[in-house]
């Protein structure tokens, strides 16, 4: 595991954005420490750029966006929606599916930019998840009698 990914702590950084009345400079930078891997690299100095630049004129939402585009480029937004004080956002990485088939993931929150960070931080927790085989591995105990043997002819 890089030490990119045991920096990141889902549990702490969902239960953060959960509780967050509002968003702020300071949870905006925390969120990008905690669970940005691509936003401090050399090579993308112009976007992040533009995304600090947000921040500081507090476009939350466009920032949030932004950052999603540069973190998770294969990812999208499926749906954002405004239901009973809440918004409700989806990410997904087929947007054309039907919404049954789609494995999108969901959050909400009074705030749309605190909703759209913990559905970006859901997706960077399941994607700090090492994948597990389908079969268990077996591992050979060497056999106490086993001894290798040459049987090549050098003559």
């Amino acid at each position: 595991m890089t030490a990119a990914l045991r920096r990141l702590d889902p549990p702490s950084l969902s239960e953060l954005l959960r509780t967050a009345p509002k968003m702020t400079r300071p949870l905006m930078l925390n969120i990008i420490d905690g669970a940005c891997r691509r936003f401090p690299s050399l090579g993308q100095s112009e976007r992040t750029a533009r995304i600090m630049r947000l921040i500081d004129i507090e476009a939350w939402a466009d920032a949030t966006l932004a950052l999603l585009e540069l973190e998770l480029p294969l990812w999208q937004v499926r749906r954002i929606a405004y239901d009973e004080g809440e918004w409700h956002c989806a990410l997904s990485r087929e947007r054309e599916l039907p919404d049954w088939l789609d494995a999108a993931v969901e959050a909400r929150h009074p705030d749309l930019a605190l909703a759209l960070l913990s559905a970006f931080t859901e997706v960077q927790a399941r994607r700090a998840v090492p994948p597990r085989p389908s079969v268990p591995p077996v591992r050979s105990a060497p056999d106490q009698l086993y001894e290798p043997l040459v049987c090549d002819n050098f003559g």
